[in-house]
């Protein structure tokens, strides 16, 4: 009998909906989660694997590639670090970036949501693996900081990964580990999310194709407003 009411639980959409509703805090990515930036660091790469005289490569393709740390992706699309260091690359890849990132929007659906949770007196905050500095800056330049109790990025600009700073955070955390969530757009999201001890729902329009999120055996979503529904 409780095998069977288990996989009730699993299976019965109404049941998993009452699960979802129990979160009290989310914990969001922020690239490709929030912030509409796949098109962006398409461009910087290009322009990177251009200087080289590398072969392009399209949003299908960066979907299907980027992966942390991004040290592999960028082998996996043509860079070989014997004959350079990772990190002549990934700054061109930062600077391009950050002069351009003027051009970069929030999906559509990213600020009505924020209202949306907030009004349901639910807290939030951003763990990203990006640089920190450069995340607040932009987080206040946009006024979104009401929206959050804590912004948190990483101490380097080559997006090493963000587990350590996950882990410090959920620590300060004064919620039970089932009353947190962690929204994100990669297999290094749900990643984090299990090292912290969360749950985790992936967004299918940021920086990694639909498919290769569902190999994590997570809910996969197709944007905010489908998350929304399941907390709602």
């Amino acid at each position: 009998m409780p095998e069977k009411l288990s996989l009730f639980k699993l299976f019965c959409p109404k049941f998993r909906t009452e699960i979802m509703k129990k979160y009290k805090h989310i914990i969001w990515d922020w690239n490709g989660t929030l912030l509409n930036d796949r098109w962006l660091c398409v461009e910087a790469i290009n322009q990177a694997l251009a200087i080289r005289e590398l072969k392009p490569i399209s949003e299908e393709k960066y979907k299907d590639v980027f992966c942390f740390p991004v040290e592999r992706y960028y082998e996996k699309v043509g860079f070989n670090f014997e004959k350079e260091p990772f990190q002549v690359a990934g700054d061109e890849f930062v600077q391009f970036y950050g002069d351009n990132f003027h051009r970069v929007n929030l999906h559509v659906e990213t600020i009505p949501i924020l209202n949306k949770i907030q009004n349901t007196h639910r807290s939030q905050s951003i763990l990203s693996a990006g640089k920190q500095d450069f995340l607040t800056d932009w987080i206040k330049e946009h006024d979104l900081s009401n929206y959050f109790i804590k912004v948190l990025g990483i101490d380097n600009q080559y997006a090493t990964g963000k587990t350590e700073v996950g882990l410090a955070w959920i620590k300060e955390l004064k919620y039970d580990l089932n009353e947190i969530i962690m929204v994100g757009d990669t297999s290094h999201d749900s990643d984090v999310a299990d090292a912290m001890g969360i749950d985790c729902v992936l967004v299918g329009n940021g920086h990694v194709s639909r498919k290769r999120l569902e190999k994590t055996g997570r809910k996969v979503v197709s944007n905010l407003n489908e998350f929304y529904k399941l907390i709602d």
